[in-house]
């Protein structure tokens, strides 16, 4: 196999698995409504079952690009993957609610560090070609499998029926499946190695933690518009939205699940064409700066307007479709090949530090002002804090754009910097 057919089964390998990290990862959004009335989980709780994921990331992860950095992305991928399972596993025994969180804390373990790996990759045997809708196809399975688990109560209604534990078997079942594709890309990349077609970019370099301070201002402005803006999408969207929706619109779990799907629907389709149009035209700050508004502009309907909150979730829609697809790209441009894995790995690490305190901030509000379906209104200052999280994501978006105007993009691996 050539490097370039190598390439894209690298892409198609690493797309799978990262489809049952997501589902795993979203699956409890559904169910939040059900924890709830079956087992008398607060929202606080619930809350805490997608920050914990979050709070071995705050170090690990970092060490996990570092490992990548220095051992592959396909090896890190496989063993990361096998990690997500045992903790989709230990999620789905789920009695009592440490049980539960427990699991969670696994996959979380296993499931940022897998991400960075397979961002990696892709950095790598695409460098200097189609890199952004490489990228942007590869969030693409990542949306697919969040879509698909926010579907499940209608295609798999019979096991949200029996119970809230038969949803959480199959995500572990999904999750199975991503660990073979992760295999399979592993040896895929071991083979393609030993036939010559080497993959560039990994570094056998000590790495040390003040070589962070090499990075360009523009990293950090790509950093800080990282964590506001996943510290918004995947807190509301993955762990309150479908709640908030049968609350505040008297929407059945159906109805509801399929509304906030669509989000994930849309950026299945429209993340590859904003990575094909950043491969064509650039302009890396206008575009993250366009998406950064319409999540901020969501936010605004759903909380200061009478608008169907159809209109928030096609707004959502555009940002979780076009920022996506611009920044991870984004980085190659600004850090050297054998520091990519260094590089995501610190931003997923405060992007977990930012989502972890999200979901916390987030259910403690609801729970302190009495969010219900009964006191619909408590739900509002968890929409404010969101909207501040959202203008501040698009004032670092804007502050990129601006460093990027001062910059020929063709110029962005100056001396001194990685």
């Amino acid at each position: 196999m050539n490097r370039g057919g190598a390439a894209w089964a690298v892409l198609a390998l690493t797309g799978l698995a990262l489809f049952g990290n997501y589902y795993v990862y979203d699956s409890i959004g559904p169910l939040a409504e059900q924890l709830s009335r079956e087992l008398g989980h607060s929202d606080t709780q619930i809350g805490t079952l997608n920050a914990i994921y979050s709070l071995p990331n705050i170090v690990l992860v970092f060490v996990g690009g570092i490992l990548v950095d220095r051992y592959g992305p396909g090896l890190v991928t496989f063993w990361t993957a096998i990690v997500c399972l045992a903790g989709a596993l230990l999620t789905a025994i789920g009695t009592p609610f440490a049980v539960m969180a427990a699991g969670r804390l696994l996959f979380g373990v296993g499931a940022e560090t897998m991400i960075v790996a397979t961002i990696v990759a892709l950095g790598i045997w695409f460098a200097g070609r189609q890199l952004a809708l490489a990228m942007a196809l590869s969030i693409s399975f990542a949306r697919i499998g969040s879509y698909t688990v926010d579907l499940s109560p209608l295609w798999a209604s019979g096991a949200y029926a029996s119970g809230w534990q038969s949803p959480l078997w199959l995500a572990a079942g999904v999750m199975l499946a991503g660990c073979v594709a992760a295999f399979l890309y592993w040896r895929l990349e071991t083979t393609a190695a030993a036939r010559g077609v080497q993959v560039l970019g990994l570094s056998r370099e000590r790495i040390e933690l003040r070589g962070l301070a090499r990075f360009s201002r523009g990293y950090w402005y790509v950093l800080a518009l990282c964590v506001l803006f996943y510290s918004v999408i995947f807190p509301f969207r993955s762990t309150f939205a479908i709640k908030y929706f049968q609350h505040t619109g008297g929407m059945t779990l159906e109805a509801a699940s399929v509304l906030n799907s669509h989000v994930f629907l849309a950026a299945v389709f429209a993340t590859p064409l904003f990575g094909w149009l950043n491969d064509r035209i650039g302009r890396h700050g206008l575009l993250l700066t366009a998406g950064a508004g319409a999540l901020a502009a969501s936010f605004y309907v759903l909380g200061a307007t009478d608008l169907s909150p159809g209109v928030s979730t096609v707004l959502i829609g555009i940002a979780f479709s076009l920022v996506p697809a611009v920044l991870w790209p984004a980085v190659t441009l600004l850090v050297a090949p054998q520091r990519l894995g260094t590089a995501y790995g610190f931003m997923t690490m405060l992007q977990n530090i930012g989502m972890a305190g999200a979901n916390f901030t987030a259910g403690a509000l609801n729970d302190a002002n009495g969010a219900s379906a009964a006191h619909p209104a408590g739900y509002l200052p968890m929409i404010g804090f969101f909207g501040v999280l959202s203008v501040l994501a698009m004032v670092s978006a804007l502050l990129f754009w601006r460093y990027l105007k001062g910059w020929d993009e063709g110029r962005m691996h100056r001396k001194g910097e990685w």
